[in-house]
């Protein structure tokens, strides 16, 4: 729910490497032990019988058992300027899109749209193309969330509208492939493949280098899958391609995964173990995005201010991690690697024009240094995002939070203190297990003692997995957990309203995004603290060419002075708006 996104280097764009030879004992060894890490499923009507003989002869003259030793001895971050040999039972030629379009749809947070863009590179790299009209897409995949029971049904309820697709398909066409891709994929595996046989091909969050591979098995009429978790897959070498030429601000992906294991969260079964990218080339992809000439970049992960790169041996020492004060961790604590802080600064300081954002950050790790870098370097955001998701010390500690309600307010005066105007959202769950009624009124004077300006407020949901699944009881009746967010809902929205509008008469710079969707007349764009911003759509001056009156477009950095504002974004006056700079 919060706020990401792919031109590869060459070496394992078509995705052959330890992965693909994990996934072909998978394969090899289904049949003996049902293993669905990355296994086919036969679909036979839709088999042909030449193809599936060719297939079935190819496959069992496969690798043998030390072939996929060989192969995963390799280095995983090992990057190389040479195409790898296709595995035994493909070609070459089965590997490439031949032009074939692809459809993708995305769900859920920002690191989905980052994995809808990955998938894409990595198929554009293999001979794809990408199209926006679902009526003429030979390919489509879904990039799918998990983290509550209505997104998964949002899925459910697609795919049987795909399924009416693909069954009115001309025979004259190639067949109609789907694929479901990410939390989703990894979270049901075979359920998927059997309750929805229209389903082509899985690829859980870390095998989206395996998509030609996954592909070209269905091409034969198989169901394929490859749902395997990486420790150390980032796709660091992989560049986002931006999928609208009038974009003015990117996500970045700097690590993936989760160690925190909040006791109701399905990430680190979905996601896996966390890990960070280099830094290397994580300031690669931003610099790239600089001379694209984007305005902002997110930093994105599950949970962003914990990076931590170990790549250079060099850093790899003993020094402690610091956390803000009155928290802990449920693992044991990491030590050596650069941390946060150093990215954030690397990071600000390749193009001082360009607006810095991250998300989504867990509150134990905002150190000292983090804040006051922040509250010093001009063009990080003053914006964070601290997800409380309770006001019960109670029933914080069965969430496996890591901190008690005065340690989370006392970080909240912290960093007010440290960044002074700093914007704050949170996220809050309703209906926890265990959670009663004075839980629940904590949570109601949290959201009235912190006032925020943004938030993302939810029924709970339990997920299978999780701890909460396997040691509580979802004891909290649906009726009460609608009811008690709806009181969340009401409390911040008047609370964001006071909040927002203490901004009335001042002046703020705007990066313009676009026109409005609520009036063709009206521009958007957001603030330094991340709100919506709503303006007119006119003439204004030019602050570096004066007397010269100009429209705004997306892309160009605005002042305006905010006449308004309500829970949810602030409006303005043409005639107090200046052009600043050219997008």
């Amino acid at each position: 729910m919060h706020p990401l996104q792919c031109v590869l280097q060459v070496p394992r764009s078509l995705g052959w490497g330890p992965l693909a030879s994990v996934s072909w004992l998978s394969l090899r060894m289904c049949r003996v032990h049902s293993s669905l890490s990355s296994t086919m499923y036969p679909s036979p009507e839709r088999q042909e019988d030449g193809a599936q003989k060719d297939f079935s002869s190819r496959l069992a003259t496969g690798p043998t058992f030390q072939h996929f030793l060989k192969s995963a001895s390799a280095p995983q971050e090992k990057l190389s300027t040479e195409v790898e040999d296709p595995p035994p039972y493909l070609t070459m030629d089965e590997l490439l899109g031949r032009q074939r379009k692809v459809y993708l749809e995305t769900y859920g947070c920002q690191m989905n749209v980052n994995d809808t863009e990955i998938a894409w590179s990595i198929l554009q790299k293999s001979g794809y193309l990408r199209t926006s009209n679902l009526q003429e897409a030979d390919v489509i995949l879904l990039v799918t969330c998990s983290i509550r029971e209505k997104a998964e049904q949002t899925i459910w309820n697609r795919l049987h509208q795909l399924k009416a697709l693909k069954t009115r398909r001309p025979r004259s066409r190639v067949p109609l492939r789907i694929g479901i891709l990410g939390c989703m994929a990894e979270r049901l595996k075979e359920e998927i493949l059997n309750r929805e046989k229209m389903v082509d091909i899985l690829a859980g969050p870390d095998a989206y280098r395996d998509l030609p591979r996954l592909l070209a098995v269905a091409e034969s009429g198989q169901q394929a899958a490859n749902v395997l978790l990486s420790l150390d897959e980032t796709y660091a070498d992989v560049m986002p391609v931006q999928t609208s030429a009038s974009a003015t601000s990117a996500f970045v992906s700097i690590m993936r995964g989760c160690d925190n294991m909040c006791s109701y969260c399905i990430v680190p079964f979905t996601r896996g173990r966390e890990r960070s990218r280099p830094i290397a080339s994580i300031l690669e992809e931003v610099k790239k995005l600089s001379e694209q000439g984007l305005k902002e970049v997110t930093l994105l992960g599950q949970n962003v201010n914990s990076f931590r790169d170990n790549s250079e041996v060099q850093f790899n020492n003993a020094v402690p991690t610091n956390l803000s004060r009155g928290f802990t961790t449920n693992y044991k604590t990491k030590q050596g690697g650069l941390r946060f802080a150093h990215l954030l600064d690397q990071v600000s300081r390749v193009d001082p024009e360009m607006r810095i954002r991250f998300t989504s950050p867990h509150p134990k790790d905002f150190p000292d240094e983090v804040l006051q870098l922040i509250h010093e370097r001009e063009n990080i955001c003053k914006q964070i995002h601290l997800p409380a998701q309770s006001g019960s010390s109670r029933v914080l500690e069965a969430m496996r939070r890591g901190y008690s309600r005065e340690a989370y307010v006392e970080l909240v005066h912290h960093v007010r203190e440290s960044i002074p105007g700093v914007s704050l959202s949170s996220d809050f769950i309703a209906g926890f297990c265990g959670e009663t009624e004075e839980d629940h009124i904590q949570t109601v004077s949290l959201l009235r003692e912190v006032q925020y300006n943004m938030g993302f407020l939810f029924a709970y949901s339990m997920r299978q997995k999780t701890r909460a699944y396997h040691r509580l009881k979802d004891d909290v009746p649906k009726e009460v957990k609608l009811r008690r967010l709806e009181e969340l809902i009401t409390v911040f929205r008047e609370e964001a309203t006071k909040a927002n509008q203490t901004s009335v008469g001042c002046t703020q710079l705007v990066l313009v995004e676009g026109l409005s969707k609520r009036s063709a007349t009206d521009l958007c764009g957001r603030n330094d603290g991340n709100l919506k911003v709503i303006f007119p759509d006119a003439e204004m001056e030019d602050v570096n060419n004066p007397g010269l009156r100009v429209r705004a477009q997306p892309g160009d950095y605005v002042l305006v002075k905010v006449l308004c504002g309500n829970s949810v974004s602030l409006e303005h006056a043409v005639a107090c708006s200046f052009l600043l700079q050219r997008g």
